[in-house]
């Protein structure tokens, strides 16, 4: 049995364009406009409209035009998004707000910290045979919008890895500290998975002296396709669809000149010299999908986005997509695969996001869906 335990540590987002929002109150229609930096407006507003200020959702419409860098960050509802609406309504004009850098280290929502103990059994052919795993996750000091989610659902759902080990057990704890709530930051719960489960098998790699290259082959799921070998069902919700794991990492291997890199290691251990050689493998959840996946998990949402392809009488073509782009490049993929679809020029191809009064219904960008 292979022991480790330790921190993953906290995490600040820290994008160069901090966080915003404009409140503009309309009397006369009784009508909210909100402009704000977030990866997600159709969600925004449900939350305002259903958990804060009890209005329907005609009566607010959320605008997040090109926010710079989000990260996970700009994913969570924010008091300020509701204090700048309010704020307008009551002086009759409109407000807008703008974080500090310094605000933005102790408002925007931090990532990871968990404490974590896990032991991983092996027999006597190194065979895996069990994982246990117990992880004790800050929240801060309140509930973020997912925070919940990000140690539970991302984090214990993705400890099977990448090896066949038949019984997996995941205690997760989510604890209230003083500090910064904690929210998705950058892979939100899939690394500190990854970090967890690959440290654990490169330290019984050492205990046993054996090469951790091998010891992961021997440990890997066979290759499936999806098609004439079924998903690989896991020991923690999850079915992946289709894997070679070995051959990845051959030929990463290859490219790397591995066995030239251990020569290398040799040779200057010899000489009183040492150098590291590491590798890591892993699997990732994109998109944060399929709804049936999340639905089991507790999720009362589906994941499932929404496109609209208008032909304009000019000829032009309109694209509503409710993925909402801060940098992943939507303006020219989208673009493209509709040129290329359409057989028109990308020139005519406008893309439409990030306006809840324009576009029907969107989950926002995150976890790689779209575009990564």
């Amino acid at each position: 049995v292979t022991t480790v335990e330790f921190d993953n540590q906290r995490l600040v987002c820290n994008a160069i364009e901090p966080r915003c929002a404009i409140g503009d109150y309309d009397g006369a229609r009784d009508h909210y406009t909100l402009y704000t930096t977030t990866q997600n407006p159709h969600v925004i507003r449900l939350l305002m409209c259903a958990f804060v200020m009890g209005l329907p959702e005609h009566k607010v419409r959320i605008v997040s035009p090109d926010v710079g860098g989000g990260f996970g960050s700009k994913i969570p509802h924010y008091a300020e998004e509701v204090i700048v609406v309010w704020s307008s309504k009551k002086v009759g004009r409109p407000v807008k707000w703008t974080a500090e850098r310094s605000e933005s280290f102790i408002t925007d929502t931090h990532g990871r910290d968990h404490h974590t103990k896990a032991e991983m059994g092996f027999d006597q052919d190194r065979n895996m045979v069990g994982l246990r795993v117990k992880t004790f996750a800050s929240m801060g000091a309140y509930l973020s919008t997912f925070g919940p989610c990000i140690p539970t659902y991302l984090h214990g759902t993705l400890m099977q890895g990448l090896y066949t080990t038949p019984a997996v057990y995941v205690d997760v704890t989510a604890v209230f500290t003083t500090t910064t709530p904690v929210d998705a930051l950058r892979g939100a719960g899939r690394p500190e998975a990854t970090y967890l489960i690959e440290r654990l098998v490169d330290q019984a790699a050492h205990e046993m002296e054996v090469d951790p290259v091998e010891l992961r082959r021997k440990n890997f799921i066979p290759p499936f396709d999806g098609v004439n070998q079924p998903g690989y069902e896991t020991q923690v919700a999850l079915v992946y669809d289709s894997g070679d794991y070995e051959a990845v990492l051959k030929k990463a291997l290859d490219m790397a000149g591995y066995e030239e890199l251990r020569a290398e290691q040799a040779a200057a251990r010899e000489q009183g010299r040492y150098i590291g050689i590491g590798l890591s493998t892993y699997i990732e959840a994109c998109g944060i999908a399929p709804s049936a996946v999340v639905g089991s998990l507790g999720a009362r949402a589906g994941l499932y986005e929404s496109g609209t392809v208008r032909v304009q009488p000019t000829g032009k073509v309109t694209v509503l997509t409710g993925s909402h782009s801060h940098g992943q490049g939507h303006d020219t993929t989208f673009a493209q695969l509709v040129s290329d679809s359409l057989g028109i020029p990308m020139e005519d191809v406008e893309i439409v996001h990030g306006d809840t009064d324009l576009v029907p219904f969107g989950m926002g960008t995150y976890g790689s869906r779209s575009l990564a």
